[in-house]
């Protein structure tokens, strides 16, 4: 295994795979000023008592203030928030600027119209390398029906408004991409070809007819990014594909192949084999997108933040 150039670069990178929500944490400092800083690091720690936590660099002005307040707030943003975020990011003399913020019934800043709202004391502070840990107990929270806004790889996303755009109709067929190690499962198609696993969508949704897809081929994968929507006006079919990454398990049918494309040589619908095809190719060069269209053509939306050929 080759090192890479720059160590603390490649781990932030390897970090931030792990996709999460954006917060801004808040709280005011001696003269009761509002403060605030756009965060992802955030986690649930315990339900009783109720803990959660967050980091703040030991680089940051606001290091001080925020591990010697009697508390602070963790602010969950919507979807439609990425400005906010980005105002909270950068430097600022006045981040709360024209934003009509309240305080929280423990005191500490709660910004409007986010997906949730946490307002804690300060529990704990856990000095851990070039950060603390902030653990906070908290004292009030709100959720609302707002979707979350998501960070992906240095991105941020929009997981409710993308899959907003997926198009709904009478017949809509889902199929999941498993992938692990470098390989993807396929399946007999019923013809003496290869596919993957299938299945049409019912009553309950996509998202139960995907998680049904998932656990009916033995193996433990969870529910991954949306990687294609396209209709088969032949068929009168919507087919949405997700990739789906496996940790574990032997399939139930079918069998893991190289994810290359000579190993899709026996699938037998073309949208599918081509879909595959791109798939080999994103996962070589490691950056991946969303195609839109019919089985014959179509294009293909660049995740944020990534580049493809």
């Amino acid at each position: 295994m080759t090192q890479p150039q720059d160590p603390r670069r490649a781990l932030r990178d390897a970090f931030g795979t792990f996709m999460t929500g954006v917060t801004i944490v808040t709280t005011r400092d001696g003269q009761g000023r509002p403060l605030g800083f756009t965060a992802n690091s955030f986690a649930s720690v315990s339900l009783d008592p109720a803990l959660l936590l967050v980091q703040i660099s030991q680089n940051s002005v606001n290091y001080v203030n925020f591990t010697t307040a009697r508390g602070f707030a963790v602010n969950i943003l919507s979807e439609g928030q990425k400005a906010l975020s980005n105002t909270f990011a950068r430097p600022s003399e006045d981040r709360f600027a024209g934003i009509d913020w309240q305080a929280g019934p423990a005191g500490s800043p709660i910004l409007p119209d986010v997906s949730a709202w946490f307002d804690c004391a300060l529990h704990q502070v856990v000095e851990a390398g070039d950060h603390a840990i902030l653990l906070g107990r908290v004292e009030a929270f709100q959720a609302t029906p707002a979707p979350g806004l998501g960070y992906y790889r240095g991105t941020y996303f929009t997981p409710v408004a993308t899959q907003a755009t997926v198009p709904t109709g009478p017949d809509i067929i889902v199929s999941a991409i498993l992938e692990r190690a470098g390989q993807v499962l396929l399946v007999d198609d019923g013809f003496g070809g290869l596919t993957l696993p299938t299945a049409r969508v019912g009553r309950d949704g996509t998202t139960a007819a995907l998680a049904a897809l998932i656990a009916a081929t033995g193996i433990e994968a969870a529910p991954g990014p949306l990687y294609s929507v396209f209709e088969d006006v032949a068929r009168g079919q919507q087919h949405i594909a997700f990739r789906c990454p496996a940790t574990a398990g032997t399939p139930a049918k079918g069998a893991f192949v190289d994810l290359t494309p000579a190993s899709f040589a026996e699938v037998t619908d073309q949208a599918l084999r081509t879909m595959l095809d791109r798939l080999a190719e994103e996962s070589r060069m490691g950056n991946y997108g969303i195609y839109f269209g019919n089985q014959n053509a179509g294009q293909v939306a660049l995740v944020a933040g990534e580049k493809t050929k």
